[in-house]
């Protein structure tokens, strides 16, 4: 049977730990794929800020050479780099896909989302909701989480399962694994099902 894909951007404004979330959802949903009870999560690096699934590991084993890296890889945020992006999402035929997405809401930005299907959004302040709900509404995204990033909480909170899952993220905090933590378990649970039942 035809697989049905689907590709989810991880969107939100700068600074609300967008990085450190797909890590943990990384994580969390390879070791559910290493049980046999999920597909290979696919992680696209939609965003050029030197931040790809490579980075939070080496921050954990050098921090040092990992900001080296990062600085030397950090480039402008291109048209030609979203045109490859966006043929990169397009292109994408495995069943549960994760787009890393930068944090403004630009031209660009809308070039490679166009060609996801869900959306998740992360923000750090309750203004950033609405202007990235209307980017995706535009776009025709079905959203499918909104999390608050609490950086000095304590603790997780989920607040609502439906229609979306909201609530918040505490702590989101480079070079450490976040993988564990109640709302990164609920997302990834969710990918998870929303990818099985497409796939069904």
């Amino acid at each position: 049977m035809q697989q049905s894909p689907i590709k989810v951007i991880l969107c939100g404004s700068p600074h609300s730990g967008k990085s450190c979330l797909r890590d943990g959802l990384k994580q969390a949903m390879m070791s559910m794929h290493r049980a046999g009870k999920a597909p290979y999560p696919h992680f696209i690096t939609a965003c050029p800020d030197g931040e790809g699934a490579w980075f939070a590991e080496t921050v954990r084993n050098n921090p040092a050479l990992a900001q080296q890296l990062k600085d030397e890889y950090k480039s402008k945020f291109t048209l030609q780099f979203a045109q490859q992006k966006a043929i990169q999402v397009k292109k994408t035929c495995l069943p549960l896909n994760m787009i890393d997405l930068g944090g403004k809401i630009d031209d660009k930005n809308k070039l490679i989302a166009s060609y996801a299907t869900h959306a998740l959004i992360l923000f750090r302040d309750i203004t950033q909701i609405t202007p990235w709900r209307e980017f995706c509404l535009e776009l025709n995204l079905q959203i499918i989480a909104c999390i608050y990033s609490d950086y000095h909480g304590v603790v997780d909170q989920i607040d609502s399962e439906s229609p979306i899952l909201t609530g918040s993220v505490h702590r989101l905090q480079r070079g450490e694994d976040v993988s564990g933590r109640p709302m990164v378990q609920a997302l990834a649970q969710l990918l998870v099902g929303l990818s099985n039942c497409r796939n069904m």
